[in-house]
């Protein structure tokens, strides 16, 4: 059976931040475990990779996108992904060590073999990519697990969020059991082309929860992300920034994963409830910084309290100001001397 909702994975009062190793690992096992104490060092929630069979993927002739050219030299796509592939022994090998180091492990499966064994591999969580979301093979697959389900959504206008829902609604999934992620898969993404308020709008428009998929250069839009709604973010990292890959340079290095993590929890923070209230720090403030109602001049008994022999000062050691309303007509009780607060009724 799925998860209960409220044993889910991903708390929903808790922002959950997946540190997205991706193909950083540059296909070494070595390499991935390190980014994996990384993550964990980070403190992020889980540590994400990409499962593929390059056959099952492309075909040979296949063209990069432009940024894979731009960070790849004199290799097809088809030679970059067969590098960067791990074999089921590898992922296994890495959801183990993950196991271990006590961080939830998620992939991408790219192809139904690859999700066939994240099955059996039992990773909990499992996240389609964004050139994914019309491969509807994939969807109809996803959607019969039981399984937590994050859709990214780069490169789609609604019409096509709206299909892959419908699609993942068909079978064993709710609501309940997927995210959507905003994202824009160009690498790194220009601010201009963020659009964050869009996650709003799929958040609104499916009545699902909504995170944020990262391609941005820094943290700075991670963070306010959050600060709009955003229960989920994902972020690339990788252990050096000028390795040859066709991410690495658009990606965080491990000091600023740190600091992204550290900045959420801050966001967090800073957003608390909705409910407005006096807190405890603020407290002691109010004596100094609020009103009493005070003579304005020396009163005499049986004065009918007026605008003209009444004013409001600090500190609130008397009436409070608000009462002022209540005073105004009224026989004075006693003689007051100016700047004396005035008695309670």
């Amino acid at each position: 059976m799925i998860q209960n909702i409220a044993n889910s994975i991903i708390n929903e009062s808790r922002v959950f931040i997946i540190a997205e190793a991706g193909v950083n690992h540059n296909g070494d096992v070595k390499i991935a475990k390190k980014m994996i104490d990384a993550a964990v060092d980070a403190k992020a929630d889980a540590v994400k990779i990409q499962s593929y069979i390059t056959d099952e993927l492309i075909i040979p002739r296949a063209r990069m996108a432009p940024y894979q050219e731009l960070n790849t030299k004199n290799v097809t796509q088809s030679q970059m992904l067969k590098k960067l592939e791990l074999s089921a022994n590898d992922q296994l090998m890495l959801q183990n060590y993950a196991a271990e180091k006590k961080i939830e492990f998620i992939s991408s499966p790219f192809d139904i073999p690859s999700l066939d064994l994240l099955v059996r591999m039992g990773v909990r969580i499992i996240k389609i990519p964004s050139g994914e979301i019309t491969n509807i093979p994939l969807l109809k697959k996803a959607s019969s697990l039981d399984k937590e389900v994050i859709l990214s959504t780069g490169m789609s206008s609604i019409n096509e969020i709206q299909s892959a829902l419908d699609i993942l609604l068909s079978g064993k999934l709710s609501r309940k059991h997927i995210w959507v992620l905003h994202c824009n898969s160009e690498y790194p993404t220009p601010l201009e082309d963020v659009n964050l308020r869009a996650m709003l709008s799929i958040k609104e428009m499916f009545n699902i929860r909504v995170g944020y998929s990262d391609h941005t250069l820094g943290i700075a839009v991670s963070v306010a992300a959050v600060a709009m709604g955003a229960s989920i973010i994902e972020k690339h990292f990788t252990l050096d920034k000028t390795f040859d890959g066709p991410d690495h340079s658009a990606s965080l290095s491990v000091s600023e994963l740190e600091l992204l993590v550290k900045k959420i929890r801050e966001m967090e923070i800073i957003l608390g409830s909705s409910e407005k209230h006096i807190t405890k720090s603020e407290e002691g403030n109010k004596f100094a910084a609020r009103k009493s109602i005070v003579a304005k001049e020396n009163i005499k008994k049986g004065d009918i309290l007026t605008e003209d022999l009444l004013t409001v000062k600090r500190p609130l050691d008397g009436v409070c100001a608000s009462n002022w309303d209540n005073y105004m007509g009224i026989e004075a009780s006693r003689n007051y001397k100016k700047n004396e607060p005035i008695d309670k009724l």
